[in-house]
């Protein structure tokens, strides 16, 4: 009588023929040079993505919940620690003299198609809820990248901060100093004051007087200087692309130069 041989099902062959398999099978496709080739292409290819990877974009989902002792939200990293320091002291006391509240907010360019304004007025909504929390509260807020800002108010506020007055912080008084040289720390310092003063129920010190040597279109590129710039950004682009193609090509003959015979 034959003994009874268990017939392996096709799952069980497979498994085995997997697990007879040495480590380095898939490593075996290649040889040393073509490796080597391969591992060179692709640090030319990470050494370029550093360069030309597009900066991250802020929405208001990243912007963080707001807690009572925050006054100045700066995501655009602008505006130094001491001063800093002295808007939050200067709002902090505003508050607890008047219940009115500022809070300052930057970001380092925001989501495709979102505005200063259509941002400023989502987060509005989303640190406060209701008419009631809205109430007494005012959002100042820049784009570090465009220097578009917006200011948005709760209603409790708008016998002092009137439309027109709110539209002249956020379009004067906060970038006359963003056009003389970006003096972001200057600019958050003078729209404090001013906001302080009007929202204390004192005169409005109005906006900054624009020096007559300060020449805001001077700020902007000429076509000459865009043209330039444009070209500089180019070579450099071209550059990197030619060092991706040519440090793997030489490594790949050094390599053949060098290594030693294979029979």
């Amino acid at each position: 009588m034959k003994p009874f041989l268990h017939k392996k099902s096709r799952t069980q062959q497979v498994c085995e023929h997997q697990g007879n398999l040495q480590p380095n099978t898939l490593g075996a496709k290649f040889r040393p040079w073509q490796q080597i080739f391969l591992s060179a292409i692709i640090t030319g290819i990470m050494a370029l993505s550093l360069f030309v990877a597009p900066a991250f974009a802020t929405g208001v989902y990243e912007i963080p919940p707001l807690t009572p002792d925050t006054w100045v939200v700066d995501e655009g990293e602008v505006i130094s620690r001491i001063n800093e320091g002295k808007i939050s002291s200067a709002l902090a006391d505003l508050a607890a003299k008047t219940g009115n509240q500022v809070r300052f907010v930057t970001v380092h360019r925001l989501d495709y198609g979102e505005t200063a304004e259509s941002f400023t007025k989502a987060l509005f909504k989303q640190w406060f809820a209701d008419e009631q929390a809205q109430a007494n509260q005012v959002i100042l807020m820049l784009d570090t990248v465009t220097n578009n800002s917006a200011i948005v108010a709760g209603e409790g506020v708008k016998s002092l901060l009137t439309d027109e007055i709110a539209a002249s912080v956020a379009n004067e008084t906060l970038l006359v100093p963003l056009r003389d040289g970006d003096k972001y720390n200057q600019a958050f310092l003078d729209a404090s004051d001013r906001l302080v003063a009007v929202l204390s129920g004192q005169e409005d010190p109005g906006p900054p007087q624009v020096k007559d040597d300060i020449q805001v279109e001077g700020t902007y590129m000429s076509a000459e200087e865009s043209k330039e710039k444009r070209g500089n950004s180019t070579a450099w682009v071209v550059g990197l692309l030619i060092a991706a193609t040519i440090i793997p090509m030489a490594t790949y003959y050094i390599y053949l130069v060098f290594a030693p015979n294979s029979q």
